[in-house]
């Protein structure tokens, strides 16, 4: 397995949700009040099913009254979107700097990924607003690759920091709500029983400490777009999620796995920790059989799940959170994983060292 002794290190990791919490109870009164008209008999029944199923008990939203989302017009929901975006990305970046005694003045990188909404400049330079970051910060925003940003952002995080001095941040942020749509269609009945809303930074440094980024691998299999991707209806986004997603992703997952550990000449065995994106129980499910992975080895991902449900991007960086919480020995070998729209597979090796 090669390193290098400049290699980059993941400093801290910081999470951030919103304030509002429902469990899935209460999303099915809400969605059930709403839209039970719009909805065939067959598919109240399956959202009901969907959403009483254990493995999801609650999500966090960015809003203050789940109403607002029944009428919500696009202009109110690209509000809704910037503000959000930019108060939960500086909340986790402000926490990942702490955590290590570091200075916001010590940044000089910054990457935000995001696919839930788009203004024009980018969520990065109200972030160097309200941070206080310097004018001459490298600042990159990135879109389109849904849930799977955190890595390809990670990767561009990384080839940054190989040019500075300072800290380069790495930050993934969903307002999924702002993409919240309902009709008699199976995509949308299971995004609104899935999906939520949060954001995550990683701060990188060049000291040997920490997580050591030693390599990556992607995968995009393009004749399976079709399958997830957001799609545009009168001028707004609408998921579209194939039901045979499982057994397509857990391929696509499988192949890019593979290509990593043969590039560093290492086994599925000699990996400490899975921090999987959580797409869902039957994609973790399929995940699992494919590559072979230990059920204990997924528990923070299935924690996540749990907790939080699936917040597209950011969410990867949540398992990661929960795998260190429970204890990463000194040697110990991750492999963070994030798929989705493309269909688009990523998967970055660490080491924790120090």
């Amino acid at each position: 397995m090669k390193t290098t002794q400049k290699s980059a290190h993941i400093a801290s990791i910081a999470v951030a949700t919103p304030p509002y919490l429902a469990n899935q109870a209460k999303a099915d009164r809400f969605l059930t009040k709403h839209y039970s008209k719009k909805l065939s008999s067959r598919s109240q029944k399956i959202m009901h099913n969907i959403l009483a199923h254990p493995s999801i008990t609650q999500r966090s939203f960015a809003l203050d009254d789940p109403e607002c989302l029944v009428n919500e017009n696009p202009d109110k929901r690209i509000a809704r979107f910037t503000h959000w975006a930019i108060e939960l990305s500086s909340r986790a970046i402000i926490k990942a700097i702490k955590q290590e005694n570091l200075s916001i003045s010590d940044i000089s990188g910054l990457v935000v990924n995001t696919c839930t909404g788009y203004i024009c400049p980018g969520i990065s330079t109200y972030l160097i607003e309200k941070l206080g970051l310097s004018p001459q910060v490298r600042a990159f925003d990135l879109v389109g690759s849904g849930c799977g940003g955190a890595v390809p952002n990670l990767q561009i995080a990384e080839s940054m920091l190989k040019e500075s001095e300072g800290l380069v941040v790495s930050v993934a942020v969903e307002i999924c709500s702002c993409t919240f749509q309902m009709d008699d269609d199976l995509s949308l009945i299971v995004s609104n029983a899935l999906f939520a809303d949060g954001a995550a930074a990683a701060v990188l440094w060049n000291k040997p400490k920490g997580f050591e980024l030693i390599a990556s691998s992607n995968y995009y299999a393009t004749e399976h777009r079709e399958d997830i991707r957001y799609n545009h209806k009168n001028g707004q986004l609408h998921n579209q999620i194939s039901v045979k997603l499982p057994q397509l992703v857990n391929k696509a997952v499988a192949q890019v796995v593979r290509n990593l550990l043969k590039k560093q000449s290492l086994r599925i065995k000699d990996i400490d920790h899975w921090a999987l994106h959580t797409g869902g129980d039957k994609i973790i499910n399929s995940i699992k059989d494919e590559i072979g992975i230990e059920e204990s080895k997924l528990r923070p991902a299935r924690n996540v799940l749990l907790k939080h449900g699936n917040m597209s991007s950011p969410t990867v960086w949540f398992v990661m959170q929960d795998i260190l919480k429970n204890g990463v020995k000194n040697g110990d070998l991750c492999i963070m994983i994030a798929f989705g729209a493309g269909l688009s597979a990523h998967a970055f090796l660490f080491k924790k060292n120090g």
